[in-house]
């Protein structure tokens, strides 16, 4: 009996530090590198890629950082929000309007983000209120009265004819070409946004946003206020969708009404659905799917965009509710699952397991033979 108690403790000891390990991507030097490895490849990626994958990576950055605004106030904070394409719009004329009047250019940049937050910030003070389809009504109507509105204004906007900006050509002392240098301004002022958005989801904010987006009523219950805070989120995503309308202006260099148009807001929420709603990633993949999905259905058949697309998301929202993002955690469950069921059966047999039945036999034998 000592030596199968000794046993099942030296069994617990040498599978302890195994379950302690941490996993690959849980180590510290993992952690430390990658960021760095991302940086270098991206750093190195526009100097060896051909120029129509440099601009088609450029509209990506473009559309990844409008739909991170979007995941900001519906992803992290739960509100509903079909306006994000009207603060991009509204940023994009700021910067092609600043580009024609030979403005400083960080003056346009920050006046790009600022204009749209603060007619955000507007929108917010009276919508933050109202709930569910409410809200939606409200954020459904700016781009609704938008494209009139850019039309109507044609002194500052070109009217439907639009805008045109070109303000990205490469300085001589680079060497790089147009196409190499508007990627590295997207790859910075995106990078940038991303960081801060991660910095801001994983902090304080972000812990008070998924409060309000999970009950308001216990939000308010512990003090946080759901009406700042999705006043906040609002803002903040305005203010994002003004720089993904600067970034906007650099690549694409022209803006017309259609672009803030409802077709275009629907779009961009798709996207960010199928990308994974209340993730910095599925931003990422979101912008992707902007871009990359109507250029491959139109491959295969342009009369056909708008269903292939609707078919495809169907597909992938039905294989994937999180959305793309949502991809690795779905494949290690399912690893987990078809393990467990190939375990289905009797269960192993280990040291402890057979020291404690032979513990249990001997006692009842004592109890059979009776005190000695």
């Amino acid at each position: 009996m000592a030596s199968a108690s000794s046993l099942s403790t030296s069994s617990r000891s040498a599978a302890a530090p195994a379950a302690a390990a941490p996993s690959f991507r849980q180590r510290r030097w993992v952690r430390m590198a990658a960021p760095l490895v991302l940086a270098l490849v991206l750093a190195v990626l526009p100097l060896v890629l051909p120029e129509f994958a440099n601009e088609t990576i450029a509209r990506i950055g473009v559309f990844a950082v409008a739909v991170l605004g979007l995941n900001v106030v519906m992803g992290y904070t739960g509100q509903v929000s079909l306006g994000q394409i009207f603060f991009l719009g509204v940023g994009a004329y700021v910067t092609a309007y600043g580009v024609q009047n030979d403005w400083n250019i960080v003056l346009v940049f920050v006046l790009a983000c600022l204009i749209p937050a603060v007619a955000g910030l507007i929108v917010a003070l009276a919508a933050a209120r109202l709930g569910g389809l409410a809200i939606a009504m409200v954020t459904v109507a700016l781009p609704i009265v938008g494209v009139p509105l850019a039309k109507r204004l044609s002194e500052f906007t070109g009217g439907s004819q639009g805008l045109s900006a070109r303000f990205a050509d490469n300085p001589e002392w680079t060497g790089l070409y147009d196409d190499q240098w508007q990627l590295y301004i997207v790859l910075v002022i995106g990078g940038i946004v991303f960081l801060l958005t991660r910095y801001l989801v994983r902090g304080k904010y972000g812990r008070a946003f998924a409060i309000v987006k999970g009950n308001e009523n216990v939000a308010s219950s512990m003090g946080i206020s759901p009406y700042r805070y999705k006043v906040l989120a609002f803002t903040i995503a305005s203010l994002i969708g003004g720089v993904s309308g600067f970034l906007y202006m650099l690549v694409v260099q022209y803006t017309s009404p259609e672009t803030m148009s409802f077709g275009h807001s629907i779009e961009l929420l798709a996207a960010m659905v199928i990308g994974g709603a209340g993730s910095i990633v599925g931003s990422i993949l979101g912008g992707a799917w902007y871009v990359l999905v109507p250029q491959l259905t139109n491959a295969v058949d342009a009369s056909l965009t708008a269903l292939l697309q609707g078919a495809v998301l169907l597909l992938v929202l039905f294989v994937l509710p999180g959305g793309l993002a949502s991809l690795p955690r779905a494949l290690t469950r399912g690893r987990r699952r078809s393990g467990a069921d190939r375990g289905v059966g009797a269960p192993p047999t280990t040291p402890s397991s057979t020291a404690g039945s032979g513990t249990a036999a001997e006692g009842s034998e004592r109890e059979r033979q009776g005190p000695a």
